[in-house]
């Protein structure tokens, strides 16, 4: 009998059944020295205690906001330090954070805030041709005229509080220093309070997927997702408290979300910002001057360092590992980051934002031609399957089908999206990613196309 593709990650690593903010208590407890935040393009740094200290201020200040449990808080901003603090915030109180593309248009923009149902946006300030305040002004001009707090918009009849992430008093916004200074509002014993109502099934964000196939659909993520999500990745590159870490992938993404703050704040280590958005040369001193140990990256970011005409000016002898991912590795590139960037342990993770997001890794001991020609094998307590996608049966190991994911990282739903939802995740809880891929005799697999691309010919599926 030919064995079917099916492979189920092992279990060795428990889950974490607490919240997110459960656990940032618990590892602020165990490395308060240790730092935590280094955001080097606002001279920031803090360590865990002051990071809790700060993420906890923050937290109650938006509960002086009237902001509940199950509320949207959305966020449009670069990869500031504030951005990390509102999404450990939200997650404190239960509100539910939404990640806004920096990159969005006026239009873009007024989907998600709609689609969304957000009652609180904090927003940043011009950063090169995106003008973020006047593109808010121009789908909510009512906020010109309104008092901070008291927004009443009808293209956004959830929308009540704004806050500017700066010192500029806009009309109708509260300044970043308005919204901390709420906090003495709201005791710390009311903050506990709070956190002890929650559960780590909760949904705890929501992010927009890329919209290839109509309008983005939020995905509904838990606390449960990402937090294991990220704890499981930070377990596989062997993440310590000593370790640091160098993001130069965006937060609003789950690549800078999880793989990379919810990955390094599960264990105690450093998170580098470089700068608010990709710089190649940022990334190179940042990761010589901060001595980071990890850097995460697409390809094409990892290209731009190597080829950086200064690239040889810089130390990097103190990383060891981080992943690339988001598109396949040439073999070239993986083997100038194993010898020019010392990244022996770097690693590659598949998956998609539905799915938390990952679902496969390699690991650090595997060969390079499998980090390059594979995506790993399933993540701990994560079911992977390959069927035929008429079907919908396993296919046989070394067959072309669609991949399908099960397990604790499968999003709740699309919000209030219940048709795509059922498109999406079957009746027996397996998410279809609409990714083709093929799984060979040691569960490794390898990504081969997108389902949509898919072409049947006299009954015989063709693949490009």
């Amino acid at each position: 009998m030919v064995e079917g593709s099916y492979a189920c990650g092992n279990s060795q690593i428990p889950l974490l059944g607490i919240t997110i903010g459960e656990m940032l208590n618990r590892i602020a407890a165990a490395h308060p020295d240790s730092e935590a935040l280094i955001s080097i393009h606002q001279d920031i740094r803090w360590t865990y205690a002051e990071f809790l200290e700060r993420v906890d201020t923050l937290a109650r200040a938006l509960m002086a906001l009237d902001v509940e449990r199950g509320n949207r808080v959305a966020i449009w901003a670069l990869n500031y330090a504030e951005w990390v603090l509102v999404q450990f915030a939200t997650a404190k109180i239960g509100a539910i954070m939404v990640n806004i593309n920096p990159a969005y248009r006026t239009y873009e923009f007024e989907y998600a805030m709609k689609q969304s149902e957000v009652q609180t946006l904090l927003i940043q300030g011009r950063f090169k041709t995106s003008d973020y305040v006047g593109m808010f002004y121009e789908s909510c001009p009512e906020a010109f005229e309104a008092k901070p707090g008291r927004i009443n918009s009808d293209k956004f009849p959830f929308l009540k509080n704004v806050v500017f992430l700066g010192d500029i008093p806009y009309n109708g916004m509260y300044t970043w220093d308005d919204l901390m200074g709420k906090a003495a509002l709201i005791s710390p014993d009311e903050l506990r309070e709070r956190g002890e109502s929650l559960d780590f099934d909760d949904a705890v964000n929501i992010q927009y997927t890329s919209g290839t196939t109509g309008f983005p659909k939020g995905v509904v993520l838990t606390h449960h997702n990402i937090l294991n999500n990220g704890f499981i990745i930070g377990e596989g590159m062997k993440f310590t408290h000593k370790d640091r870490l160098c993001i130069p992938v965006p937060f609003y993404h789950c690549f800078g979300m999880v793989l990379s703050n919810m990955a390094a704040v599960t264990h105690g280590t450093a998170m580098v910002l470089p700068s608010p958005a990709f710089n190649p040369e940022a990334v190179l001193r940042a990761v010589q001057d901060e001595k980071c140990t990890a850097l995460h990256g697409v390809p094409t970011m990892f290209i731009a360092e190597l080829s950086h005409p200064d690239f040889s000016k810089y130390r990097l002898d103190t990383l060891r590992t981080g992943i690339m991912a988001g598109s396949p590795c040439p073999t070239e590139v993986m083997r100038e980051v194993n010898l020019k960037m010392n990244m022996s342990d770097i690693v590659i993770v598949y998956g998609q934002t539905e799915t938390s997001p990952g679902v496969t890794m390699t690991t650090t001991a595997d060969p390079l031609e499998r980090r390059v020609s594979t995506v790993g094998k399933p993540f701990p307590h994560t079911e992977i399957k390959i069927i035929d996608p008429h079907t919908k049966r396993i296919v046989p190991r070394g067959e072309t089908g669609e991949i399908c994911a099960r397990g604790y990282c499968v999003m709740r739903c699309y919000y209030n999206n219940p048709n795509a939802t059922r498109a999406t995740i079957d009746e027996n809880g397996w998410n279809h990613t609409g990714d083709l891929g093929v799984m060979d005799e040691e569960d490794y697999v390898k990504i081969v196309g997108r389902l949509k691309d898919m072409v049947i010919r006299g009954g015989e599926n063709i693949y490009p």
